[in-house]
């Protein structure tokens, strides 16, 4: 067996592509206005406690500089403030964030404290527990497209597939870092044994899981079946993260993915046992035979294996063109999904083709998905 090291930039395909051709070139990210993100979080804050919950819109701020603003403004430090997840830099984007004020007030001149920065503070309301990542609902995005792709006869037609079939849920180039620096500081890490000092946030191990799953949807697309269940299929439901195995695939079980209410997954790679079985245990090891290195370096680490859909399905889809010609895409998507990946699909981007972002790119393109566990 050759080992294969991660190649970069990779040439993951597109669904769309087998079916319309590759998208016209287009712009989706001309200034932060055009990159809309509003947090669902899916409940209300109780109202008291010792947490203040704020509500924060930010302009062209990541989040972890944000939670930094809150700490010094309420003078805590920075481990007393929480969030649910990372949100996109080069955006205007409305999320949660908590503040520990244990037997403390809100600050009266909290506003005048964080004035001068690009964020304002629309909401205050207390709760009794942090804000903890990954329990907000999803996230609703509002995008701008601009470009030839504005006359792109098919775009409507495009779009109206990815709506009825779902879009492949890949993990996004911001994923990786300009370059793939961090996957292949993860190789490199990986191969010579993993230490929690070398990457304390798991950031490189997260790059390494991401990699090996987008391989395993890559090879579903070229198969036709990242959609379809295969015998064995360990299946997810929408919504949730529910799962089951299929030990006899029917009708009606293809009726429901076609339906978009069950969705075939692949594997975050880790310790433990896959749950999949026949054909589909046999494709997760076909497509990960070349990468042992990566494989081997996680379970070592102490990653646990978990699962993740290898499709997305829109919630609250719609298109609409401006008075000037542009193209507004408003969709809903789980934590830990990209809205990249919604938008390869539809438009031909550098940012787009796992190339290196722009000075200033996404933070993490609205994934919100946690680091890989480690022990």
């Amino acid at each position: 067996m050759t080992e294969t090291r991660p190649v970069w930039p990779p040439c993951w395909p597109r669904t769309l592509d087998a079916r319309f051709g590759p998208p016209c070139p287009g712009a989706y990210r001309a200034r932060p206005e055009d990159f809309q993100v509003e947090e669902v979080l899916g409940f209300a804050p109780e109202g008291q406690g010792e947490h203040l919950w704020l509500w924060v819109e930010k302009r062209d701020m990541t989040t972890a500089m944000v939670a930094r603003e809150l700490a010094r403004a309420c003078e805590v430090a920075p481990r007393a403030v929480g969030y649910a997840g990372l949100k996109d830099r080069v955006a205007v984007t409305r999320q949660w964030f908590s503040v520990h004020l244990p037997g403390r007030e809100t600050p009266a001149d909290l506003p005048a404290r964080l004035a001068g920065q690009s964020l304002a503070l629309l909401e205050t309301h207390r709760h009794p527990r942090k804000l903890k990542r990954g329990v907000h609902r999803g996230n609703r995005f509002r995008l701008r497209l601009t470009g030839e792709v504005t006359t792109d006869p098919e775009l409507d037609e495009r779009w109206a597939w990815l709506c009825r079939h779902g879009v492949p849920n890949y993990f996004g180039p911001q994923r990786f870092g300009p370059d793939g620096r961090n996957l292949h500081r993860a190789a490199s890490l990986l191969s010579r044994g993993w230490r929690k000092r070398d990457d304390p946030q798991g950031m490189l191990l997260s790059a390494a899981r991401s990699y090996l799953f987008n391989v395993q949807l890559a090879a579903r697309i070229e198969r036709d079946t990242w959609g379809s269940p295969l015998e064995g299929e360990a299946v997810i439901l929408e919504g949730t993260s529910s799962q089951f195995v299929i030990e006899r695939l029917d009708d009606e079980l293809r009726d429901r993915a076609a339906r978009l209410d069950i969705h075939p997954s692949g594997v975050l790679w880790g310790r433990g046992e896959s749950v999949a079985r026949e054909a589909a245990l046999a494709l997760e090891h076909e497509s990960l035979a070349t990468h042992q290195v990566l494989c081997e370096g996680l379970e070592r680490a102490g990653a646990r294996l978990a699962r993740r859909p290898l499709r997305l399905r829109l919630a609250s889809p719609s298109l609409e063109r401006d008075a000037e010609g542009a193209i507004w895409l408003s969709f809903e998507l789980p934590p830990g999904a990209y809205a990249t990946s919604v938008l390869r699909e539809l438009i031909d981007h550098p940012t787009l083709n796992f190339q290196p972002p722009p000075d200033g790119g996404d933070e993490r393109g609205a994934a919100d998905a946690p680091t890989a566990a480690v022990q």
